[in-house]
């Protein structure tokens, strides 16, 4: 069975798209967390580790806005373009139910 992809409602994938891009730089937490920690250690300046800290809050919530930010103007030039051009065909299988 084909089917034509005509509209992505903007919105909705921007908040897909923040919901996946926050949580993906949660991946980036323990690898920033133990940067700072080696970096105040190696200098003995807590300053250092105190802004490891701010980033690895601050991350999640950025990924997340561009994200968002992103999605929405992906759909809607998706939108655009898909008038023009009849949108993305793609095939869909039904799956068996067990």
């Amino acid at each position: 069975m084909t089917k034509r992809l005509q509209h992505i409602a903007p919105l909705q994938l921007g908040i897909v798209l923040a919901t996946l891009y926050g949580v993906l730089s949660l991946i980036f937490v323990p690898f920033a967390l133990l940067a700072s920690v080696l970096g105040a250690k190696s200098q003995n300046n807590f300053g250092f580790f105190a802004g490891g800290v701010v980033f690895i809050i601050f991350v999640p919530f950025l990924y997340a806005a561009l994200g968002f930010i992103g999605g929405v103007i992906a759909a809607a030039v998706y939108n655009l373009i898909a008038k023009w051009s009849g949108g993305i065909e793609f095939t869909l299988a039904d799956v068996p139910q067990r």
